[in-house]
């Protein structure tokens, strides 16, 4: 995200939006109260709407509300996603109490999907496995292709091998990551009829 961010109060008049609009070559500003709470968002479209300019509007009139927002924690796929189901070129970022912390455009979320493979295989195999999970990555395959991950090998527990694959999707520039470890086999309990004492029943 883009942490130094544009933004209007809600009471900020057109003139000043669309100056601020002008002045930093954007589309849209997140709009905030006093607390910098997002309350809306206003863009060049909400500002060409008719009637738009008649009496004294505010960014309060003119915002979209509510505005879609996004977690700093939320992985850079989902927001990808959601700015394309919602056709949105800018997504706010906010922490849990709806603060203002930064701001998404497409560009921050694309650059995301275009670091190098190799780069994504070398921290899932030494960040994730080696110094996360404090295992030997010898005997796992790791492979990158486009950004989908494989875990491949064999491992201990399916519930390690869930937390690594876990651990994988969090790293930057994942698309997605495919479990193909080989997990073992439960031990299958021996069903054994109990012998009667004294002969027949």
């Amino acid at each position: 995200m883009t942490a130094d961010v544009v933004a209007v109060e809600a009471d900020a008049p057109y003139r000043e939006i669309t100056a601020l609009l002008r002045k930093h070559r954007i589309g849209g500003l997140p709009v905030v109260d006093a607390g910098r709470k997002v309350v809306g968002v206003v863009s060049e479209a909400d500002l060409l709407v008719p009637g738009a300019r008649q009496g004294a509007p505010t960014a309060a009139d003119l915002m979209t509300r509510p505005a879609v927002v996004i977690g700093p924690d939320e992985l850079a796929r989902t927001a990808a996603r959601l700015m394309s189901r919602r056709k949105l070129r800018r997504l706010p970022v906010v922490d849990r109490h709806g603060h203002l912390m930064g701001i998404l455009g497409r560009p921050d979320v694309l650059t995301v999907f275009t670091r190098p493979d190799e780069q994504i295989r070398r921290e899932i195999t030494q960040d994730v496995i080696m110094e996360g999970f404090f295992l030997d990555p010898a005997p796992f395959a790791v492979t990158v292709n486009d950004g989908i991950v494989t875990l491949a090998g064999p491992i201990g527990s399916v519930i390690l091998g869930r937390n690594i694959a876990d651990q994988a999707r969090h790293v930057e520039g994942v698309v997605a990551v495919r479990d193909r470890f080989t997990y073992p086999v439960p031990a299958q309990a021996t069903l054994s009829t109990p012998a009667h004492e004294g002969g027949q029943p």
